[in-house]
């Protein structure tokens, strides 16, 4: 299982034991014993490399953090990525 959160602001240490707290819960309630550990990605509006770093260095569970656009890209680009996928998906069940 996957758990998102969204933060609305840039990215705090603090924010990672929310994310753990979601994701022990998930484990210990909702995941099946033949599933992976759940996985957690945390998205912000912005974030400094080295202050994720350090958060990131002792957690046990996979963490992802990321920042997020407020807008879309080019419809056309959304296009292309999702052709390109979609072949790229095909040929692998080929």
């Amino acid at each position: 299982m996957v758990a998102f959160e969204l933060k609305a602001d840039k990215f705090k240490p603090e924010h990672l034991g929310k994310l753990n707290f979601y994701l022990e819960a998930l484990d210990r309630d909702v995941k099946k014993t033949n599933e992976n550990p759940s996985i957690g990605i945390l998205l912000c509006k912005d974030k400094d490399n080295e202050v994720v770093e350090y958060a990131l260095s002792r957690s046990l569970s996979p963490t992802m953090v990321s920042e997020y656009k407020t807008q879309l890209p080019d419809k056309k680009l959304l296009q292309e990525k999702l052709h390109d996928l979609f072949i790229h998906e095909n040929e692998e069940n080929d």
